[in-house]
């Protein structure tokens, strides 16, 4: 018994012939978006795609990678997928991307070198046009020499020189409001679980600690900031137990430099017996989708993630279109958002 013959793909010239168009104008049809498209008019176009779909037509990405020297795929490098902050971040790079064409790529380093290492060349050997990256340290010196020859830009995440695209949130802005709210509240003793300093995320929240405590009047003690090596919640927790323990006077409030590590101080305070906020109170930053989940809900500093997708996709294709293009960082503007884990302090 013979094998059942395998269904012939369809092909641009298949498409072509029931369009009764010439093949080219059929692949302009169906390119991606800008110059191409508007050499066809709308209804032949129209027409086209509808066929194409009749006919179930594919591309075949392989061979227009090799006619026009792109893939239409952008790597995105994260430090943990598991964290509840990227979703909104990849959705909007995926909506944006989607309207040229383009297919992400996602990345998982797990905050590890090493891992980092083989992923980005995983990316890279797969052809990627571009990199968005959520995952580069201060000195950006990998990055950068790579942005050389690659249109990168950078999320949540800011060279200190500035020399690559980067959409992030007024970081400095935003710790500044924590903890001016936590001070219009009574609090005095406000301490500070800092982030890896080697991420601009941490150095710059850390900044903003440092010169809104300034600006109030407050000293900055040595037992009042504790830096974490990661942003997680172990992290978080290892840093709380070190402020609340000490030989100092107990801080009565904490501002975390992320809601991972906020979640770690929720969970120092219920192992040292103590109550957010009657005993302490505290805040996060990047106001993650659980944050109102917590108990109590977590007052922390949101920013438009999904914005945030959008406009470093936007920043990639302006790169792809025009290399020399001007290099932007564009800062969003942070929110305050409060919720239960902050309460007024007496300041008797």
């Amino acid at each position: 018994m013979n094998s059942p013959q395998r269904m012939r793909r369809a092909t641009i010239r298949d498409v072509a012939r029931a369009a009764g168009v010439h093949p080219s104008t059929v692949s302009r049809a169906l390119g991606n978006g800008g110059q191409a498209n508007a050499l066809v008019n709308a209804e032949t176009r129209a027409r086209i795609l509808r066929i194409a779909a009749e006919l179930n037509f594919r591309p075949d990405i392989a061979a227009r990678t090799l006619k026009t020297g792109q893939s239409h795929t952008v790597g995105v490098l994260l430090p943990d997928l598991t964290n509840p902050l990227f979703p909104p971040i990849v959705r909007g790079l995926e909506d944006r991307f989607a309207e040229d064409g383009f297919v992400v790529l996602l990345g998982n380093t797990d905050d590890d070198a090493q891992r980092g290492e083989l992923v980005l060349e995983g990316l890279l050997s797969r052809g990627v046009d571009a990199l968005v990256v959520a995952t580069a340290r201060r000195d950006g010196t990998q990055f950068l020499e790579l942005s050389r020859r690659l249109p990168i830009v950078l999320i949540n995440r800011v060279f200190d020189d500035q020399l690559v695209p980067s959409v992030a949130t007024d970081e400095v802005a935003g710790v500044r409001m924590a903890v001016e709210h936590v001070y219009r509240l009574g609090h005095r003793r406000i301490a500070h679980v800092a982030g890896p300093q080697d991420l601009s995320t941490g150095r710059n929240r850390y900044r903003g600690y440092v010169a809104e405590m300034g600006r109030l009047g407050l000293t900055v003690e040595d037992s009042m900031v504790c830096r974490a090596s990661l942003y997680s919640p172990d992290e978080g927790s290892r840093c709380a137990r070190e402020l609340l323990q000490g030989p100092h006077e107990r801080p009565t409030a904490i501002v975390a430099a992320n809601d991972m590590l906020a979640i770690g101080c929720y969970q120092a305070l219920h192992a040292l017996g103590l109550n957010c906020p009657e005993d302490v109170a505290i805040v996060g930053f990047n106001d993650a989708p659980f944050s109102d989940l917590l108990s109590p809900p977590l007052t922390s500093i949101r920013f438009p993630h999904y914005q945030v997708g959008l406009e470093a996709a936007q920043l990639v294709l302006e790169r792809i279109a025009d290399p020399s293009a001007p290099i932007k960082v564009i800062f969003l503007p942070p929110e305050l958002v409060v919720r239960g884990s902050t309460c007024t302090k007496s300041t008797t």
